[in-house]
């Protein structure tokens, strides 16, 4: 990209424990990491704790070229983790409460953010807690009113509930969902008839400028007012889909921001998804095929 567009990460960031060993995650993160690669000049916003799992995390984010600045440090509250179990490539999430990042602070260098960021994307996992509910919520109210506001809903668990989702939904302009997501939502917002009318409505119920709907190996469609684009997905040898959705995300905003067309931008993040689903962990480094489009 010419000019480099501001794009923001809003929420948990914490260790994917895994049975071998821990991996930097949270989709915040990831989002923030595969939003560099592709050229964006990439925040992530959260909070670790005053420990060693905390400034392990800065090294990481360092060596990644990733800033810290807006990386809170919560004196009270540990560094999150989740325990990942992986079934046949699927993983399932034990989510630790009570940690850093439900406590993200809204400060007024996090307001100075905002009103500069040309993008911001957030999901409903770090909205569990009161405190971090609020600054999201305060950050995406002041963000500028042309800038995307991607709502990565990322279901997790029990910690969502019709509040999180619709007050989320009426800060948003763009809705990303994947296909295990889509029912939850259904009941809530009484969405009948088939696929594309269920996410029509979502579009207009909410105002929104575009709803990405994922079907993991089997593709993605993109509905905007007047425009459908659908994609088979990818053929690809699967080691783990942690930090899939969150790349395809990634690539979703920053072909937005460049203007591309929209069959473009479903197929490269397509690729992008796939890739990431052929490499262990949620932030692999992308290869010049995929980021030099």
């Amino acid at each position: 990209m010419a000019d480099a567009p501001t794009v923001i990460g809003l929420g948990e960031i914490l260790w994917d424990v895994f049975p071998e060993g821990k991996q930097l995650g949270g989709a915040p993160l990831n989002f923030s990491h595969h939003g560099a690669q592709l050229g964006a000049d990439a925040y992530p916003v959260s909070a670790v704790g005053a420990d060693a799992n905390g400034e392990e995390i800065r090294q990481i984010l360092a060596a990644k070229n990733l800033p810290d600045i807006h990386v809170q440090t919560d004196p009270t509250h540990p560094t999150g983790r989740v325990n990942v179990t992986l079934r046949d490539g699927k993983p399932t999430y034990e989510i630790l409460r009570d940690v850093a990042w439900d406590n993200i602070r809204f400060t007024p260098a996090l307001a100075e953010l905002a009103a500069r960021a040309n993008a911001a994307c957030f999901g409903s996992l770090a909205q569990r807690n009161s405190v971090s509910r609020h600054s999201i919520h305060a950050f995406l109210d002041a963000m500028r009113p042309e800038s995307l506001r991607i709502f990565d809903i990322n279901l997790r668990q029990d910690f969502f509930n019709r509040e999180i989702v619709e007050s989320s939904l009426r800060r948003a302009n763009i809705l990303k969902l994947s296909d295990e997501e889509l029912p939850v939502l259904a009941p809530m917002f009484d969405l009948v008839g088939d696929v594309p009318t269920q996410l029509r409505r979502l579009l207009a119920l909410f105002d929104l400028r575009l709803v990405a709907y994922t079907r993991g190996g089997s593709g993605s469609l993109l509905l905007t007012a007047n425009e459908t684009s659908e994609h088979p997905g990818l053929p690809t040898e699967v080691i783990d889909t942690v930090g899939a959705g969150d790349s395809f995300t990634a690539a979703l905003c920053t072909g937005l921001l460049q203007d591309l067309p929209l069959a473009e931008i479903n197929s490269h993040a397509n690729q992008v998804a796939a890739f990431v689903c052929s490499q262990a962990g949620a932030t692999p480094t992308l290869p010049s095929r995929i980021t030099n489009l």
